[in-house]
């Protein structure tokens, strides 16, 4: 079974500020870091820190070698990717003094994938493969289709939420892991458990992962519900939190690790994630998130 994550690769330009900046404001930084990010990129990351075996397919751009090498120093296959002349992705990003942060994206490259392109990748992969995807990439709708035509497991991370997930046939998802907003965007519930219920109506094959932030998270499929506490740390810098605990989640369901299981690892990575400043730099390896001391909140 092959892993492949079909998502977006940006170059994150990180600010330091005191609060995030309102309307009509101008505010000073007093730092800007550059790091590799893309939510895209940061799942291959976490998946490969996790001990999966992760395919990355997607675009950069002139600019964008840098991506590439990050992750090839973390073990992700990068042979799919194509380059491009249109500019690669980027991420402004505000991270206030609490570690709490706002992002402006740019799609660039991400936002001009081809079917040609597409259905080039999926070749590679068979009946049974897990496809991992994010809404940083354009065609979504396009690759579920053809995926879903394969039999492979599709993951759905629908973030950033926009028109582009109304286009997809959700009911070909075989996992979505979601935060309250995007449960609430795609469920139309704004409450935890109506959210989950009305998951499971609508998509009652689908298994659901509910990140709940400081409420912890809760797995639901047709079978059962777990719910995982989160670990108590103090946190620098939440950028790739969700990237994290998904990367983490997918890699243990992978090596037939019990849901509770999957879960708890994933809520222990994330939580070291935080405390760390950057996207893919924050992503800790295996044997950290094994190893540490930290506590349930």
């Amino acid at each position: 079974m092959k892993v492949l994550n079909f998502g977006s690769l940006n170059l994150d330009y990180v600010y330091d500020v005191d609060h995030m900046v309102a309307p009509g404001e101008t505010l000073a930084s007093t730092e800007r870091t550059v790091f590799c990010g893309g939510k895209g990129l940061n799942q291959s990351i976490a998946l490969a820190r996790a001990g999966a075996d992760v395919y990355h397919a997607g675009q950069v751009g002139p600019e964008g070698q840098m991506l590439i090498d990050a992750m090839n120093r973390q073990g992700v296959k990068t042979h799919l990717i194509r380059k491009t002349e249109t500019s690669t992705g980027h991420a402004i990003i505000q991270v206030d003094k609490n570690g709490q942060n706002c992002i402006l994206l740019f799609g660039g490259a991400n936002r001009t994938l081809t079917t040609g392109y597409i259905d080039e990748v999926l070749e590679s992969f068979d009946k049974g493969d897990v496809i991992l995807l994010q809404n940083e990439i354009n065609l979504m709708d396009y690759i579920i289709d053809r995926a879903y035509e394969k039999d492979m497991t599709i993951v759905l991370n629908p973030s950033p939420y926009d028109e582009m997930i109304s286009r997809c046939d959700l009911s070909k998802i075989s996992f979505f892991l979601i935060n309250e907003v995007e449960g609430a965007q795609i469920s139309g519930q704004t409450e935890p458990d109506e959210i989950l219920n009305a998951m499971r109506k609508q998509y009652p094959r689908a298994k659901v992962v509910l990140t709940l932030g400081s409420q912890g998270s809760v797995y639901q499929d047709a079978d059962q519900t777990v719910k995982q506490e989160i670990y108590k740390v103090d946190a620098v810098d939440t950028t790739a939190a969700g990237d994290t605990f998904t990367g983490f989640f997918i890699a243990a369901v992978l090596e037939d690790k019990t849901i509770g299981e999957a879960m708890n690892l994933a809520a222990k990575a994330s939580a070291i994630a935080v405390t760390r400043k950057g996207a893919s730099p924050s992503i800790p390896g295996r044997r950290e998130v094994e190893s540490a001391s930290i506590q349930i909140r």
